[in-house]
C-alpha cells in the first residue's frame, strides 16, 4: 500500500508522569537507542481511556494505580502521523499513525515504585527530566504531540 491517508489512527493512551519535584518520567525505548518517551500504549477494545492509562502505566513502568494520582487528562485527542520510514512497518501496517488521549499523573511514592523490568520491557533505562528539556530528549516526529501536552496539562 502507498496511499496510507485512508489508514485510521491507533487510539492510545499516553502519561505523563510526574514527581514531587515536578520532573516528568521519561524512558529510553528498548528498540530504538536514544529515542526517549513518556508511557503510552493502545486502548484495547471496550477499555476506556483512563483504564488503558493506568494499564498501561503498570506494564510499561511497573507502577500501580495506587501509586498515582491522576490530575488532568486532554481535552480532546491529540493525533499524530507516523514519518514516511514507518509507515507499513510498525502496528503491522494497520495505521497511519496514533491518536492519543494523555493523563497528567504524580507518583505519590518513591522511585522504587518504578521497575522497567516488566514482562515485556520497553524501555532500557529511565529517568527525571524537566519539562523545559523533554522536547529536546523525543524523537522528531512526535515533539508537536509533546509541545500540545506540555502546554494543556502543566500549569
Amino acid at each position: 500500500m502507498s496511499d496510507f491517508s485512508s489508514l485510521p489512527y491507533r487510539p492510545c493512551a499516553g502519561i505523563m508522569l510526574t514527581n514531587n519535584t515536578g520532573q516528568i518520567f521519561v524512558g529510553e525505548r528498548i528498540d530504538m537507542p536514544g529515542a526517549w518517551q513518556m508511557p503510552q500504549g493502545g486502548i484495547d477494545e471496550g477499555e476506556t481511556h483512563d483504564a488503558a492509562a493506568l494499564r498501561e502505566l503498570e506494564e510499561e513502568i511497573g507502577v500501580r494505580a495506587r501509586h498515582v494520582d491522576v490530575l488532568a487528562s486532554t481535552a480532546d485527542w491529540v493525533y499524530y502521523d507516523l514519518p514516511p520510514h514507518l509507515l507499513g512497518k510498525v502496528w503491522r501496517g494497520r495505521y497511519r499513525g496514533q491518536k492519543q488521549k494523555w493523563f497528567l499523573m504524580r507518583l505519590k511514592t518513591g522511585d522504587n515504585a518504578i521497575n522497567i523490568q516488566t514482562k515485556h520491557p520497553e524501555f532500557r533505562r529511565w529517568k527525571w527530566t524537566d519539562p523545559d528539556s523533554l522536547l529536546s530528549e523525543i524523537v522528531p516526529f512526535k515533539r508537536p504531540v509533546y509541545e500540545k501536552v506540555l502546554s494543556e496539562l502543566l500549569p
